[in-house]
């Protein structure tokens, strides 16, 4: 703590800058009314200003400046509300907190020190010349979070400034009072990360402006890598740090990056709920985000059902004992590794002299096109073009021929038997276009008036026979192209769509045995039970589904044939639990977002995918991916989530990892051994209702399965629990109270007290499911309590 004098003279200066925001506040407030207002009225009245006159190039040219003018003036108005808005916006948010720290920094060369005082936004004086608050992600303020006092540093675009920072100093501020204030030599002192850490978790994650630490300020800041990876341990605060990331690249770079310029892929789509708030809270706005599931069923649209990661993970976790089960997993690997991607490049490279599949299109039970037509066409463009631009070439006969096709179909039977039926409403269109024909040439012939009116008789000679009949000709005719034209228009949607290529049989010809396998791809190696694994593949192909493994492969041949679908507006590509995705699924995103730098987030002891990536060892793919000059890696060793008594205890189960507590005391975790489920699950109410006594209300129930979360939660409610939430793959939003989930679906995310349901040896045993049971303890901040019926897992020591 400091000094009375100086505490006095803290909430002096702390009164004039809440002060000075409230005025600013006040005279922001008619504005943003005054702007909003203008808008809506200019919104009202923009047609009533314009005068649409097209009857001549002048008139028509006055107009088109009239509507100009409007339009410009529109949007200046909503430029200058925005603007405004953002800054009415900036202060409500300063005002109950105007800043969380204070560096003392004297530039070499100067002899006086500035204070600089660090918040979540800046604030100048009202001459606009010196700054009262400075915006965390302003150049300067990285010293705050870099340095102790002495010697620091900090870049500008004009280059290294050095000097000495002579006083670091943190605040805890609520509604404009202080209530306590730090001198510190560390980066955040120990005292003010006590109090944030030992809040109660919340229903969505917190921003950590106040207490980034030095290696979260890097990744924050890194802004020259194109691949940056970060290895956390659970709780290091990976996450948080990437969004503060998203924010600061957001506000450095605000001229030319926008938020739907980055994208977000999650976990799962619960996660999404549970960040959402962070960046609104810095006052940007959310990124893009999504899964990759998300993104693979988008693209593939609905002509397959995908297995998604859950239906994986639980047949990895719950089919052990299937003749099967072994087999599939090593599928999932080799279908995972770099190894196959090259080998589907290769395939489509043979693809282009031999070996292509088409759809043949059929209409009214006859086959107009045949597959073998289209092969026969394919081959016969030059090979040295592109097999995707072949396709193209491919798709542009096939329309030709469509036309074709068409117009011979017009004079079919089928034809005349729909012109029979039409309604009145089809003959008045065809109607009203022929008789625009006709004015068109001059001819002055009104159907219904002249003829019908004076002459009542098709056949009488005085009308001029040869008009009438032209007319009601064209007119049958239009009729017949009208309903060919539309019985086709599904047939040339599905050629654009590229219908026409059998993509799921091309995926399946990879499966038919060994030696075609490596004909196709010139691939040495196939692993093991080659066969079997062919088996696999092709029997849920032919129901027209796909396992997870195979999804991308399928999506990348896919795009082999058709042309990559590469996005080149998105530039920062943001991947989370970054271990659980494939070396090839990596791969893919790079070639589909060429121009996007990616930040991956992950913790390979908390891989619990068979298809997991290794992040951070030297022959990582990832960093094989952009190349060791162009890759930066961060490891965070520090947990802040849980107590010293919960790291240490999840250490244990995960020998050989670096992880570093953060000094916050606890109770240790608890064991529960009891004769039965009726007797544990009686324990387990008993300690739930004592945690919600002690304040916690975020608890988890963990679970292996989702098979045992429902049966956790059945079984709990039968014995009279109150207030429980069942969490499935299905659920959109986090939020507080009691849940019940699997482990793979409380990735990412952090309660008060954790419950692992049944840790017995039964449950978890074997060697592939200790990062599972690793993960689901990790999740708990204060407390963390083990039951059993039976013998303890050999993961606890």
């Amino acid at each position: 703590m400091i000094h009375a004098e100086d505490w006095r003279k803290e909430q002096e200066r702390l009164d004039r800058v809440t002060e000075g925001l409230q005025l600013k506040i006040a005279e922001l407030d008619p504005e943003v009314t005054g702007l909003r207002d203008q808008v809506v009225d200019i919104r009202k009245r923009f047609w009533e200003e314009v005068t649409v006159n097209t009857s001549t190039d002048e008139d028509f040219e006055e107009t088109f400046y009239s509507i100009k003018q409007q339009e410009a003036l529109l949007s200046e108005r909503e430029r200058s509300h925005q603007q405004r808005l953002q800054r009415w916006k900036s202060m409500k948010r300063l005002l109950p907190a105007p800043y969380f720290g204070r560096i003392d920094f004297q530039e070499n060369g100067l002899s006086l020190s500035e204070q600089i005082y660090i918040g979540v936004s800046s604030f100048v004086d009202a001459d606009g010349l010196n700054f009262l608050v400075y915006d965390w992600r302003t150049p300067i303020a990285s010293m705050y979070y870099d340095y102790s006092p002495g010697a620091a540093d900090y870049d500008t675009p004009g280059g290294l400034v050095t000097g000495e920072m002579t006083l670091k100093r943190q605040y805890q501020i609520r509604n404009g009072q202080l209530q306590n204030v730090f001198d510190t030599s560390l980066t955040i002192g120990d005292e003010l990360l006590q109090q944030v850490l030992g809040k109660g978790a919340d229903n969505q994650m917190r921003s950590i402006v106040a207490t980034i630490q030095r290696e979260q300020n890097a990744i924050i800041r890194n802004d020259k890598s194109r691949m940056l990876i970060v290895q956390g341990a659970a709780g290091s605060g990976k996450t948080s740090a990437a969004l503060q990331r998203v924010a600061y690249l957001l506000y450095k770079h605000r001229d030319r990056l926008k938020a739907d310029q980055i994208v977000l892929f999650s976990p799962n789509p619960m996660f999404n709920s549970y960040v959402s708030t962070v960046l609104p809270e810095l006052g940007e706005e959310n990124m893009q985000q999504t899964t990759f599931q998300e993104y693979l069923a988008y693209w593939l649209g609905n002509s397959m059902r995908l297995e998604d990661p859950f239906e994986q993970i639980e047949y990895v976790l719950t089919s052990e004992w299937s003749p099967q089960y072994e087999v599939r997993l090593k599928g999932m690997q080799y279908k995972a590794s770099e190894d196959f991607l090259h080998a589907l490049t290769n395939y489509a490279q043979w693809l282009g002299t031999e070996g292509m599949l088409f759809h043949g299109i059929s209409f009214r039970d006859r086959e107009l096109i045949t597959a073998e037509q289209m092969k026969k066409q394919f081959y016969s463009y030059d090979p040295a073009i592109r097999l995707a631009n072949r396709i193209v070439l491919l798709q542009d006969w096939l329309l030709q021929e469509l036309t074709s096709l068409e117009r011979q179909e017009q004079e079919a039977h089928w034809v005349q038997d729909e012109l029979d039926y039409l309604d009145n409403d089809q003959y008045a269109e065809a109607y009203s276009e022929v008789r625009k024909k006709y004015q068109r040439e001059d001819v002055v012939f009104d159907f219904t008036q002249q003829y019908v009116e004076q002459y009542g008789d098709f056949r009488n000679p005085d009308v001029g026979e040869e008009n009438v009949f032209d007319f009601a000709m064209q007119e049958e005719d239009l009729l017949r192209r009208m309903i060919v034209k539309t019985h086709f228009k599904p047939l040339r949607r599905d050629v654009k769509r590229f219908m026409f290529i059998d993509v799921p049989g091309l995926y399946g010809q990879l499966f038919s045995d060994e030696a075609a396998y490596r004909s196709m791809t010139k691939e040495s190696e196939v692993p093991h039970d080659w066969l079997e694994i062919c088996r696999q593949t092709r029997e849920k192909l032919s129901r027209n589904e796909l396992f997870y493994e195979d999804a991308t492969p399928f999506l990348y041949l896919k795009e082999l044939v058709e042309g990559t679908r590469t996005n080149t507006v998105v530039r920062h590509l943001f991947i989370d639990e970054g271990q659980d995705y494939s070396p090839f699924q990596f791969m893919f995103l790079k070639r589909l977002f060429p121009r996007a730098r990616m930040t991956v987030l992950g913790d390979f002891g908390q891989a619990i995918f068979p298809q997991a990536t290794q992040l951070h060892e030297a022959d990582s793919p990832l960093i094989r991916l952009y190349g060791e000059e162009e890759t930066s890696l961060i490891r965070l060793v520090r947990s802040y989530r849980s107590t010293r008594e919960i790291v240490e205890f999840t250490k244990s189960v995960l020998p050989g990892e670096e992880i570093v507590p953060f000094d916050r005391r606890g109770k240790k975790p608890s064991f529960s051994i009891t004769e039965n489920s009726v007797k544990r699950n009686a324990q387990m109410l008993k300690d739930l209702a004592e945690l919600r006594s002690e304040g916690f209300d975020s608890i988890a129930i963990i679970t292996k399965t989702a098979a045992q979360s429902r049966e956790a939660y059945e079984a709990l409610m039968e014995q009279g629990a109150e207030s429980l939430r069942l969490i499935t793959k299905e659920t959109l939003t986090f939020e507080k109270g009691t849940l019940v989930l699997p482990a793979y679906l409380a990735k990412g995310v952090e309660f008060d007290a954790v419950l692992i349901y049944d840790a017995s040896s039964r449950t978890y045993q074997r060697e592939s499911e200790r990062k599972l049971f690793y993960t689901a303890c990790t999740r708990a901040m204060h407390r963390l309590l083990l039951y059993t019926t039976e013998d303890w897992s050999p993961f606890i020591i």
